[in-house]
């Protein structure tokens, strides 16, 4: 507690003033940490302390809150490019980094157990203490602010992620950083956010061990067996399985962590669409499911990503759908994968809003979100120095859908779709996207349409580079 109190008297987080008359006053508390590294092994307490920021009021004690934070797609795009480039990668850590962020609006908290204070004086508080609902926006204004003074420029696509062309190297940003900031130097990257990052002999591998056996035993699996698959083959789900769970918090937290996973795993991310359905109210069939999946997890921890040097940087894309698959609502579900080279860089698979009145009609949707992600990512990537070739391959195995997306030669039967679908045409015109037909047994995107058997499964698995290798 003693060296939270310090670290806080040392970047003026307050000053000790009578609380005015027409203001009011929100409490703290006192959070402690136990800080572990990816073994396991405890790093270092922490004592932390936070507002009790829940009790501001909009308009009057905060107003915006927002704070961008990094795509997914990002990480594993610079993972990739580092990894062709054979770049080392370092980290490191801003200690008590919401401290650093200047509060634009006048908050009052009171006096915190173990800080000497004068009798009826309160804490003015000048910088974004933890929990008060502008602290991440507070930050991320500080440190753009801060690293723009350095040279460098944030992403348009990405605006958590910031770029620099400079000769100067990483010892004298690490110097910059330090002089702005307390920091620590942690050195090559190893670990952050629960993901672990290990070289090998030709590139980088992605896991997430530690969480993923921390999940295990958080579901008190540890001595269930594991299965070979995250869900049974075309196991389907409904609102009304089972019977309701008297206590859904246990199943929202466990959905919530293997969310999370899916980070590194697109292997259980089709099942985790499924089950993450539920949350609002779970049935037993449901948590039974989720389960499943926590088993699978198990038998599986040491499953990841690969990067390796061998490949190139160009962009590819698979888009499938699942036609009227969910049996409560019969709508479609959309799924894609995108590689740079031959790494995986992004995975998704989400329900359609509106019902498809065809295949075709669904696939043409599909196509659509992925042009979406497909474009995005290519203006990412762009503005990182890795530019494109003029056309992105987009494999799909809807011959009919791939022929309205080249002209409107079905009129009658697609004038009612929505005119952002028909974006699509526009690209492919532009020659922006390049459809290739692909057959449906070559389709990877079919893992995030159905729950397939171990063979198939394993199949695809095989194409996704996903693999299973014990970090050192």
């Amino acid at each position: 507690m003693q060296d939270e109190l310090l670290a806080l008297e040392n970047t003026r987080t307050w000053d000790l003033v009578y609380l005015p008359a027409e203001k009011s006053l929100i409490g703290y508390k006192w959070v402690y940490k136990v800080k572990t590294r990816p073994d396991g092994s405890v790093e270092h307490y922490k004592a932390c302390l936070v507002a009790k920021g829940f009790t501001l009021e909009y308009g009057i004690d905060y107003e915006e809150t927002f704070a961008p934070v990094s795509r997914l797609t990002s990480v594993h795009s610079l993972l990739a490019i580092a990894t062709m480039r054979r770049w080392k990668l370092f980290q490191m850590d801003v200690k008590n980094a919401f401290l650093n962020g200047d509060l634009k609006e006048e908050v009052y908290m009171k006096p915190p157990l173990g800080l000497n204070h004068p009798p009826n004086k309160v804490c003015q508080l000048h910088r974004a203490l933890y929990e008060l609902k502008q602290s991440p926006r507070a930050w991320y204004a500080k440190f753009s602010v801060t690293v723009s003074e350095f040279g460098f420029t944030s992403n348009p696509h990405d605006t958590a992620l910031f770029n620099h062309k400079t000769t100067r190297g990483v010892e004298q940003l690490k110097q910059s950083l330090s002089q702005k900031f307390e920091m620590k130097d942690l050195g090559v990257l190893s670990y952050f956010l629960g993901l672990e990052v290990t070289s090998s002999d030709d590139g980088y591998l992605l896991f997430q061990v530690k969480y993923a056996s921390d999940l295990v035993s958080k579901a008190e699996l540890n001595d269930g067996k594991s299965v070979s698959t995250p869900l049974e083959p075309n196991f389907k789900l409904t609102p009304m399985d089972g019977s309701p769970l008297s206590n859904p918090t246990r199943y929202r937290q466990l959905v919530g962590s293997l969310v999370y996973l899916t980070t590194t795993r697109p292997d259980i991310a089709y099942a985790v669409h499924i089950v993450s359905q539920f949350m609002d109210a779970p049935h037993s069939t449901h948590y039974a499911a989720m389960l499943r999946i926590i088993r699978y997890v198990k038998g599986t921890l040491f499953h990841g990503l690969h990067f390796s040097a061998n490949s190139s940087l160009v962009l590819r894309a698979y888009s499938d759908v699942d036609w009227a698959g969910d049996p409560s609502d019969r709508r479609s579900t959309t799924s894609y994968y995108l590689f740079l080279g031959n790494f995986l860089i992004y995975w998704r698979s989400k329900k359609q809003t509106i019902l498809s009145r065809s295949s075709t009609e669904a696939k043409y949707r599909a196509l659509r979100d992925t042009t979406l992600e497909l474009l995005s990512l290519r203006w990412l990537l762009e503005d990182m120095g890795i530019p494109q070739p003029s056309s992105t391959n987009l494999y799909c195995d809807n011959q009919s859908a791939m022929q309205i997306a080249h002209n409107d030669i079905f009129h009658e039967r697609t004038k009612h779709i929505e005119v952002d679908c028909h974006f699509i045409r526009h690209h492919v015109a532009q020659r922006t996207v390049h459809l290739v037909f692909i057959g449906s047994v070559d389709q990877l995107a079919d893992l995030f349409t159905k729950a397939h058997f171990p063979g198939r499964f394993r199949t695809i698995l095989s194409k996704l580079k996903l693999v299973s290798s014990q970090p050192p």
